[in-house]
Order: C-alpha cells, then structure tokens, then sequence
C-alpha cells in the first residue's frame, strides 16, 4: 500500500510541476488580447457564441454559464453568451441529418452576425467540426478566438486571436482553458 501511495504522489507531484511550467510558458499578451475583444464584444451588446468537442464542450458550457451570469451580476449588463455545445436534440439532429462535421456549423448558420465573437474550445485545434465552424464564422464578419494546446492545430492559423497552452498534454490543456475562463471574469468585472 505505501507503495502505491508513493507512485501516486509522483504523479501528483509530476502533474502539478507540468502544469506550473505550462503557466510560465503561455503568452499572457495572448490571453489579455483575447479578454479584450471579449470585453469589447460584450460592451457592443453582440453575442458571444462558444463551442467544443468532449472537455472543451463542458469547458464551453461552463464559459457561458460564468459569463453570462458572473458579469450581469457584477454589472446589470446582459453578456450574450450562447454556447452550441448544450442542445443534445439540435446536436444529435444535425449530426444525424447533415453530418458531425457540421453539428456547429449549422447551428451558426441562423445565429451568427459580423460583430459577433466565436470562441472555439479544442484541446488539438484540429476536430474538423470546429474547423468548418470557424471558417464559416470569418466568412460571416465574426471575430473568432481559438483555445487550443499541442501545436495549436488548423484552427491555430484561422483565429484572429489563438489562446494557446503550449503542452502535449489534453489534461493540463483544458485545465488551462477554464483557467482563461475564470480570468475573463476576473479581468471584465474589475
């Protein structure tokens, strides 16, 4: 048993020292720029549309949710966060009748306006379901900020701001990317 305890701890130990090199390493020039055009895309009362695969979906549920209720609370101004990631029906629909690779997509399709900001959750960058979404969102005058890990990915190069971890590891990736979630709330309700 102490042994198990003692390689458990290693890991621990292993994660949380990857983890602290990761922070040191993102570009936090990066990251402010992105919590800008988000506090600007608020103040000009267009919405803000957030999506992703797996962890990045609940990571895009979760941005909504704090966003949406965390800066009307601070402010008493509506932040028009939607996230695409939370409809099973709509989902499920699309990716049933068109195709997965466009589940958002089509939902942009209806919804999406120029002055509008996407905000793409995606641990590789490269699910083909976010890359046809973040093409048609440029196509459409939207701003769009990626959050990615790895290399960044395809989407890497389409996004007007890329919010990137810069570790091969999909865990520490999405912890980093809810870490950017709670830092826009921070940084919009100062």
């Amino acid at each position: 048993m102490a042994n198990a305890s003692a390689t458990g701890l290693s890991q621990v130990t292993e994660y949380f020292s990857a983890l602290k090199d990761t922070i040191d390493r993102c570009d936090l020039d990066e990251w402010q720029a992105a919590i800008d055009l988000i506090d600007q895309t608020w103040k000009a009362d267009a919405q803000t549309i957030v999506f992703g695969n797996g962890g990045s979906a609940l990571a895009a549920q979760h941005a909504v949710t704090d966003w949406n209720k965390s800066l009307y609370l601070a402010s008493g101004r509506r932040f028009r966060g939607i996230c695409l990631a939370e409809n099973m029906g709509i989902f499920s629909a699309y990716a049933n009748d068109v195709s997965y690779e466009d589940v958002f997509l089509e939902q942009l399709r209806p919804i999406v306006c120029e002055g509008d900001l996407v905000v793409a959750i995606s641990g590789s960058g490269n699910s083909e379901n976010i890359v046809r979404a973040v093409k048609f969102a440029k196509d459409q005058g939207a701003k769009v900020i990626c959050l990615t890990g790895f290399d960044g990915g395809k989407i890497h190069q389409l996004a007007d701001i890329n919010v990137h971890v810069p570790i091969h590891d999909m865990q520490i990736a999405e912890d980093m990317h809810v870490v950017f979630i709670h830092n826009v709330i921070k940084n919009l309700m100062r």
